[in-house]
This record gives C-alpha cells, structure tokens and sequence, in this order.
C-alpha cells in the first residue's frame, strides 16, 4: 500500500474516496504523461511545455501483490495540481470512507502468513472502461482493461488516485 498500511506518523489512517466519473474523465483528459515518450510527443521540448501546462501529470507504475512479489500488470498513479486539486474537493469527491480497520484486517492477514485470506478481503475492482482518446493520452492500450484504485492523499498538495491495467 502506498500509506505504510496506515502506520506511518502522520498517516495513521487510509481513506477510500469515491469521485465522480466525469471528475476522473476530466483529470485524465488534461493529463501529461510524467515521462518523455517518443511515441506520442515530437521532441522533449514540446513534451516539457505540456507538462508545465497540465494541471495533471500520469506515469505508469509496476504493480506488486501484498507480499510484493511483481504482478503481470501496471498501476496509473495520477498526480493532481493547481486546479485539478480545487475540483477535485469542490466537484469530484461524492463519498469519503475511512477503510482503516479493513487496512489492519488486511495487514494482519498478510504478516500472519494468509495472503490468501488478504486477497479475498480487498474490495471488488471494476473494469473502468475507457474511450480510445482518454486511452491513447494517458499511454493505455486501447482495448486493454482499467481498474480505478483507490485515493489516496499525498504531502506537497496534491493528489495522487491509482488505476490498474493489464499492460506489461
């Protein structure tokens, strides 16, 4: 987890934020990958002037089982900045779920040796469908699945939320 299992100082409690599927659609379509990509941008130059002006940056994240051992998919971590994070508050977020106690089920499954256990306890994913458009910005094949994750705050005000796929 990306908060310590809700352990570190500070960050003694998780949260699941349920935002809006225009909200999310909005974040990711004004959106800059975080990395130059010669596939998609014409020169660095270029690529470095849209991330100045993207209130939203994405990268692609390898993705780890509970014990960490690597899994065969990618996590979209998403960073918000500027305005996206006043819309994100105001607009976007339509419940907020302090899922603490599910965290420490979990944690406790996983230290005491039953990842099995801790897998059956995670929340359901769904498949996030995405337009090709939406799908080509943010670097995802079109046609491959996406799994929104969960929100999670971050210092330096901004918000990072994960998304899952089965890219490699």
């Amino acid at each position: 987890m990306h908060d310590g299992w809700g352990t570190k100082p500070g960050q003694e409690h998780v949260l699941a934020v349920e935002i809006t599927r225009p909200g999310c659609e909005r974040a990711l379509a004004h959106s800059c990958l975080s990395h130059f990509d010669r596939d998609r941008h014409a020169s660095r130059e270029e690529w470095a002037r849209e991330l100045r002006n993207s209130p939203v940056r994405v990268q692609w994240d390898p993705e780890r089982s509970l014990s960490l051992a690597p899994l065969p998919h990618r996590s979209l971590q998403v960073g918000l900045g500027g305005e996206a994070v006043s819309r994100y508050v105001d607009e976007w977020i339509v419940g907020i779920i302090d899922v603490t106690g599910l965290a420490n089920r979990i944690r406790g499954l996983v230290r005491g040796g039953d990842e099995a256990g801790a897998v059956r306890t995670l929340p359901e994913e769904q498949v996030y469908p995405l337009t090709s458009d939406l799908a080509q910005l943010i670097g995802h094949p079109v046609g491959e699945d996406w799994r929104p994750g969960r929100s999670l705050p971050t210092s330096g005000g901004s918000t990072n939320f994960t998304g899952r796929s089965t890219m490699e």
